[in-house]
């Protein structure tokens, strides 16, 4: 019987789909254990902050107080105080004062449209950056920049906390460094929920242990202020107001606008504006922002 020569028809495309579909369901799944990992911590919300990205209204789900006491709580770093009092000293109280004064200043005007839209529409500092025109590369510039004045800052508190625990434990300072580098990793990898219930316990205590040493040196010696008004600092070259110096001391304070980066990472999960909550919520990207 000869062989028929005539053409094969094509199959339609309902046979296609069909046959399609039996080699997708044939075929294995390769799924790597690092993408497997990662969805199921995504999953998981107690990990996950929405790093460089968009917030979604659903996890925006605390309080305008506790966002704004979380966001709080992340400026009020000991080394804040060793920088201003490194200014007294080397720059004298009316030198100090005054760039402080002007530092918070610049800060809260640069500070206060970027809390506002970091508040009002979800966004940190990254997607502010890019949407602002920096386009990808400036947005990782940027970042960097953030990035780098944190590890700065946390070296700096690290070593205050080191050398705390020397004075009151008797621990040296390299294993006070790797233990106060250790503690805060599990606040890290749980986000912002841990990190805003570790504030709601420890901004109280923050802030009357801000108030105690001053009210233990003006108990114990009534006049030991006196005279602050009129230190000049170290060298004593700042007893009167000079520009040079004031510009020095402001060089060192405005520094401290990059912080603005991390304040917009807390402001994100404020909850959305309500005619109901329009008070609260402004009052809270105040406080937790510029404020």
């Amino acid at each position: 019987m000869p062989l028929s020569t005539a053409p094969l028809a094509p199959p339609d495309a309902a046979s296609a789909a069909a046959l399609g579909r039996d080699a997708d369901a044939q075929a294995p799944q390769q799924v790597v254990k690092v993408r497997r990992d990662y969805n199921s911590w995504v999953a998981t919300e107690t990990m996950e902050d929405y790093a460089l990205r968009y917030t979604p209204q659903r996890f925006r789900k605390w309080s305008e107080w506790r966002v704004a006491n979380t966001a709080f709580g992340a400026a009020s770093f000991l080394i804040l105080e060793a920088v201003g009092a490194t200014l007294l000293v080397q720059y004298g109280f009316i030198n100090a004062f005054w760039a402080i004064v002007a530092t918070g200043l610049i800060i809260f005007l640069a500070g206060l449209p970027i809390s506002v839209y970091a508040a009002r529409y979800g966004v940190d500092m990254d997607l502010l950056t890019r949407g602002a025109g920096f386009g990808y590369i400036g947005s990782t510039l940027t970042s960097l920049i953030y990035a780098s004045f944190t590890f700065i800052f946390f070296a700096l508190e690290a070593a205050v906390m080191a050398y705390a625990l020397e004075l009151a434990l008797d621990i040296p300072p390299t294993w006070g460094y790797l233990i106060c580098a250790i503690v805060v990793i599990p606040l890290v990898t749980h986000g912002v929920s841990a990190i805003s219930r570790l504030q709601v316990w420890t901004q109280p205590l923050w802030l009357v242990m801000l108030v105690v040493p001053f009210v233990y040196v003006i108990v114990r010696d009534p006049g030991a202020f006196s005279g602050i008004v009129h230190y000049g600092g170290e060298s004593m070259r700042g007893a009167t107001f000079q520009l040079p110096l004031f510009g020095a001391a402001l060089t060192v304070g405005i520094a401290l606008i990059t912080q603005m980066g991390e304040q917009a990472d807390y402001l994100r999960f404020m909850p959305a504006s309500t005619p109901a909550t329009r008070g609260r919520w402004w009052l809270g990207v105040l406080v937790g922002g510029p404020g």
